[in-house]
C-alpha cells in the first residue's frame, strides 16, 4: 500500500506558485497555497517563518517514494533565490482520499526527528501573545494564518471548546529538545487558560531544509 508524505514550505508571498511548479516538474501532482504572516524572528534558524511579513504556506502531498526527489528539486531551485528564502519540512500522511478511494495507511514516521511543529488554534487576537511566550522559551518565530471555527455540535464536543468563527492558527517549528519548554510556556498562557480559548498539539517533522542561497 502506497505511503504518503506532506511537504510544507513557508516562503515569501507570491512565491508559492514557484514552489508548486518546481514540485510538479519533479513528479508531484500539485499543491495548495495559503496566505499567512510571519512573526518577527530572532537569529535562530530553527523557525517556521523568517520575518514579520506576508508569507505563502504551501502544502504538497506526495507518494513517499517521490519525496526525496521533490524535496531535492525544491531545495536546488530555491538556491537561485535570496538567502533565507524560506523553510521546508515534511510530515507523514497516514491516508489519502482521492476520487472516492482511500489509500495509504502505512507506518507513521518512526525515526527520531530533530524538529517538531507546534500548532496552536486560538481565538483571534492572541497570536502575538502566544509567539512572545514561545520565543521567550526558545522558539525563533512562527507563521500565523487567519481561520474560522465550525459550528457543528460534533466539532464543539470533539475540541471540548466553544467554537467561534474567528480563529488564528500559529505554526512553530523548533528543535525537538526545546519542545517541552516551549509547549509548557504556551500551555500556561492566561489567554489559553479558559475553556474554549484554544488548543495546541505537536507533530514530528523531518527533512528540515532552509531554502535559498547557501552563502
Amino acid at each position: 500500500m502506497t505511503a504518503y508524505n506532506l511537504i510544507i514550505c513557508i516562503v515569501p508571498h507570491d512565491e508559492g506558485e514557484f514552489i508548486t511548479k518546481t514540485a510538479v516538474s519533479a513528479g508531484a501532482g500539485g499543491g495548495t497555497v495559503m496566505m499567512g504572516r510571519g512573526t518577527t524572528a530572532s537569529g535562530v534558524l530553527h523557525v517556521l517563518a523568517l520575518g514579520d511579513m506576508p508569507k505563502d504556506i504551501v502544502y504538497i502531498l506526495v507518494p513517499a517514494e517521490k519525496k526525496s526527489d521533490i524535496v531535492g528539486a525544491i531545495a536546488a531551485a530555491s538556491e537561485a533565490k535570496k538567502k533565507k528564502f524560506g523553510v521546508l519540512v515534511t510530515a507523514d500522511a497516514a491516508k489519502l482520499l482521492k476520487t472516492g478511494t482511500v489509500s495509504g495507511g502505512g507506518d507513521y514516521m518512526t525515526q527520531k526527528t530533530t524538529h517538531q511543529m507546534i500548532t496552536v488554534i486560538a481565538n483571534r487576537g492572541y497570536a502575538d501573545d502566544i509567539m512572545a511566550a514561545a520565543r521567550k522559551a526558545g522558539a525563533g518565530g512562527g507563521t500565523v494564518i487567519n481561520a474560522r471555527g465550525t459550528a457543528t455540535p460534533g466539532d464543539a464536543k470533539f475540541f471540548g471548546m466553544e467554537i467561534i468563527p474567528e480563529k488564528e492558527m500559529i505554526f512553530i517549528i523548533i528543535d525537538s529538545e526545546k519542545l517541552d519548554g516551549v509547549f509548557e510556556a504556551v500551555r500556561t498562557l492566561p489567554c489559553l487558560a479558559e475553556p474554549g480559548s484554544g488548543i495546541a498539539f505537536c507533530t514530528p517533522v523531518g527533512d528540515f531544509t532552509l531554502l535559498g542561497k547557501k552563502s
